[in-house]
């Protein structure tokens, strides 16, 4: 035997021990953490999310509010750059507004946190910091605990998710987890006004991601937890009536009255919502005139619409712009305006196999949760994810809570931190490691 055939099999033992040696550490990191494990992190990590959506509903951030948009979003960025985030702050350009009636005229811009790692799997996270309330009421409304319950304006909605999302990477950096090959965190400030300068961003986003998990509150308060795998589309459709001004004594036949033909048109387009579809069209907004012995000379009206399909809008849009040529008064001009404000949530596939895993985890931390696969009439920025992918798209991953648009009742569960913290890690982590399959 040659010396080199001699030494062969014991450098190939010294080869195969290398390698095995190697993958070691890849093997540990597959491993998911223990239950028991989890919650104890969480736990630990209750107080400083408490402390987090105090101060961030201590920053008062209405949609039409740039100065306190731009005050939170230096927050958030700075919290996401102590993660090891590559933190930017994008400003989508005009060009690139949808426009609407309440469009302001610079949106809120949107932080945007890249974490790589050494998978494969490109996970996207959202959330949004405006909220509906103009500046001057936190004054009266501070933040508070009483008893299980935490209150703040915008804290449901959805301060909360935007803490839930900066905890929950801060714990899978405790973890030491870079098992995803992408993890993108995506925060807007224009959510409540329907997203005019995001949603192109978070629909490009979503094409590029595996898996988009949406940060809306997950329940009421007193339970279930829900997670949403469809949600409603919301436009509006806005009627103006432009008649002729006349003495409502002296000379009504010299006006065109507004009044008469925004009633006819509102009348003749009272038939078209059908719940077994998801369709609804709701007039809900009215007025007319100036004073009160003028004939009006213009009108308006205002329509909430919600679809559970996308096609839905075409329908309405044409039937209506069809209806308001037949016309009461032939010398009024009547004019539509159809703004499609956020389009539905639709559940796939793949987003009820993923659903059922969460349900499962669910199940094993002993949470009652709810997977709801059909629309209640609110809408989700998660549905502009959709748009481009066929991945799994998930909302309600926050905590629980109640008041959403209230004054002075808007609050989470205390309660809920805890093992939604759990949730969202252990759903992380499967997706990551390839535990989660759809």
């Amino acid at each position: 035997m040659s010396h080199l055939s001699f030494h062969r099999p014991r450098r190939l033992a010294l080869g195969l021990l290398s390698a095995f040696a190697l993958t070691l550490p890849l093997l540990a990191q597959a491993q998911a953490p223990s239950l028991e494990t989890l919650r104890g992190l969480a736990a630990q990590e209750k107080p400083a999310l408490l402390k987090t959506m105090k101060e961030l509903v201590e920053i008062e951030s209405g949609s039409s509010d740039r100065e306190g948009l731009d005050r939170i979003a230096a927050y958030i960025s700075a919290r996401l750059q102590s993660l090891g985030g590559k933190v930017e702050l994008i400003e989508p350009p005009a060009a690139d507004h949808y426009k609407m009636f309440d469009t302001p005229e610079k949106p809120g811009r949107i932080v945007r946190a890249s974490f790589t790692g050494r998978g494969s799997k490109k996970i996207l996270l959202l959330a949004h910091m405006d909220t509906v309330y103009p500046r001057g009421m936190l004054a009266q409304q501070p933040f508070r605990v009483e008893g299980d319950k935490a209150y703040g304006l915008g804290i449901a909605d959805d301060k909360q998710g935007v803490a839930v999302i900066l905890h929950t990477v801060a714990l899978l950096r405790t973890l030491n987890v870079q098992d995803y090959g992408l993890l993108t965190v995506l925060i807007n400030g224009d959510e409540e006004i329907s997203s005019p300068a995001s949603r192109n961003t978070i629909t490009r986003l979503g094409g590029e991601h595996d898996v988009v998990l949406s940060y809306e509150g997950g329940g009421g308060p007193a339970g279930p937890d829900s997670l949403r795998l469809a949600t409603s589309g919301i436009a509006a459709a806005n009627l103006l009536v432009k008649g002729r001004a006349s003495h409502a004594g002296a000379a009504p036949e010299r006006g065109v009255n507004s009044l008469y033909e925004l009633a006819h048109q509102v009348l003749q387009a009272r038939d078209l919502s059908d719940r077994s579809v998801g369709r609804q069209v709701h007039w809900t907004l009215a007025r007319a005139g100036i004073v009160r012995n003028m004939i009006p000379p213009a009108a308006e009206a205002s329509a909430d619409i919600r679809v559970d399909r996308v096609a839905d809008f075409d329908g309405i849009e044409a039937t209506l712009r069809e209806r308001i040529k037949n016309r009461l008064l032939p010398e009024s001009e009547v004019t539509l305006n159809f703004e499609r404000r956020r389009p539905p949530l639709q559940a796939t596939d793949a987003s009820r196999a993923l659903g059922a895993h969460v349900s499962a985890l669910a199940r094993e931390q002993g949470m009652n949760l709810v997977v709801r696969d059909t629309p209640s009439g609110g809408g989700t920025d998660a549905a502009f994810a959709a748009l481009a992918t066929k991945a799994p798209v998930l909302e309600g991953l926050g905590l629980r809570g109640f008041g959403a648009h209230t004054t002075d009742a808007e609050f989470v569960q205390i309660d809920s931190i805890e093992p939604k913290l759990v949730l969202n890690l252990r759903l992380i982590l499967d997706i990551a490691q390839g535990r989660a399959r759809w």
